[in-house]
């Protein structure tokens, strides 16, 4: 008897171990293969877009891309801003809703995100209008055309970036990414060649309306393919007061991100000349493909941060945001090293002068490496609750990387900027993390070894 049980105890134990082991496969398996279709998107789609505005510079000329280029910048931050935070918050809510089976509350959000988003952005575009239209010259000026067109474009831009969240939700990660990124872009290009080779004027007005046109299809396709995969029949709820009392602080956080990832910039260029800010935006360009890896990370994971803390999983939130914070590290620190070693052939493209960028890029990609050591306390914040902290934090952080700017060009030049920006994004990770770990009890940084989080 005695026999039999310490073999069945041995059986029981190899049988967990096993259990574990398969339970770790599958929690790696989904998230790092999603990391990876994203992460080769967004490459894919940043080759692409340097393409499309390479074609689109040597089309229109200067004067008019850069009326293209501005238009769509702010067609870019109103649009993300015009979400109201609904995107990021179908991460954290979706998955929440369907891991405690609350599907009447997961349609309701659909539905009700949809709307308010597409009447905010609606709303956005002709408070623009009107103030233009106050201020006079704009409109009447070669800007009129394009920031017309714009306007339609807006609930569009939105209603897209919203199905891009949704999607995310659902861990569909190709879905979600490659329309926004790759269909549109390729449109973009697509119906502004077609419309100069049928005699249109290559010029800013014309680019907008194929951007408008591309954004249709693109955003209407991706709608309709979530439609098909979604269950949206049935009863609703709308629970506006938590969704709004957590998404209106999202908003706030990426507003201030949006902020903090050119403050640098808008610095340098009032106090250096523009040859020298010319110099440091490439550095900044191809330092992008290392915030790629965080970017293509927090798709892949943060919604099933989000789905695993409602199911009361806390191991398997545990043994996630350790390998989420592991596996970033370790690619961020990849990426960088190549970057760093085709760093002068990557900048001799943008000419000769710009492989004095080099020390720049390196305190850069050095600053993303420090700030991933301290894995993924932002997301846990607005994927679990700490919104609110979330986003003070990000808008103390923007006001820390403008002070050091302002504090530190002056004194070292453009390599300043540098470590302005360095400096505070490792604060920043910092700051996420401690606040992760006091509000939520989970250790995020890597090696400090998730044993010691405890539950709240």
């Amino acid at each position: 008897m005695a026999t039999d049980r310490i073999g069945a105890s041995a059986f029981g134990a190899a049988v967990g171990r096993l259990w574990n082991l398969e339970r770790l496969r599958a929690v790696r398996s989904g998230p790092a293969r999603a990391a990876l279709d994203v992460f080769a998107i967004r490459i894919a789609s940043a080759a692409f877009a340097y393409g499309a505005q390479v074609l689109m510079a040597r089309l229109m000329g200067g004067a008019e891309y850069g009326i293209f280029a501005a238009v769509w910048v702010w067609i870019g931050i109103l649009g993300h801003s015009a979400t109201l935070g609904l995107s990021q918050g179908a991460c954290r809510f979706l998955p929440a809703d369907g891991a405690l089976g609350r599907d009447d509350a997961l349609r309701g959000f659909l539905l009700g995100g949809a709307v308010v988003t597409v009447a905010s952005a609606g709303l956005i575009a002709g408070l623009g209008l009107l103030v233009l239209r106050a201020e006079g010259a704009l409109l009447a000026g070669p800007y009129g055309a394009p920031l017309l067109l714009a306007a339609a474009i807006l609930p569009l831009f939105a209603l897209q970036d919203f199905c891009e969240g949704v999607a995310r939700s659902q861990n569909w990660a190709v879905l979600a990414i490659a329309p926004p990124y790759l269909l549109r872009q390729g449109l973009i290009m697509a119906a502004m060649v077609g419309a100069v080779w049928f005699g249109a004027p290559a010029e800013a007005w014309v680019a907008v309306a194929c951007t408008l046109l591309a954004t249709a299809l693109s955003a209407a396709l991706q709608a309709v393919w979530l439609i098909t995969r979604l269950r949206l029949a049935g009863p609703r709820a709308y629970r506006w007061r938590p969704w709004l009392r957590a998404c209106l602080p999202i908003a706030l956080t990426d507003l201030a991100s949006a902020g903090f990832n050119v403050i640098d910039v808008v610095i340098l260029g009032l106090l250096m000349p523009p040859a020298t800010v010319g110099l440091y935006f490439a550095a900044t360009r191809i330092q992008q493909f290392v915030v790629f890896v965080h970017f293509a990370a927090s798709a892949a994971t943060a919604q099933r941060f989000a789905a695993l803390h409602a199911a009361g999983d806390r191991t398997g939130l545990a043994a996630l945001v350790r390998m989420q914070a592991g596996l970033t590290l370790a690619a961020t620190l990849a990426v960088g090293a190549m970057l760093l070693l085709a760093a002068p052939l990557l900048l001799g493209l943008f000419g000769p002068d710009f492989r004095d960028s080099l020390p720049i890029l390196a305190v850069l990609i050095a600053g993303s490496v420090v700030a991933s050591v301290f894995g993924p306390g932002e997301d846990l914040l607005t994927m679990l609750g700490g919104e609110g902290i979330c986003a003070a934090i990000t808008v103390a952080m923007l006001g820390l990387a403008a002070g050091l700017c302002c504090l530190l060009v002056p004194i070292f030049g453009v390599i300043g900027a540098a470590f302005a920006m360095a400096i505070a994004a490792t604060a920043r990770g910092l700051v996420m993390a401690v606040a992760a770990h006091a509000i939520h009890g989970i250790a995020t940084p890597v090696g400090l070894g998730l044993s010691r989080s405890t539950p709240r």
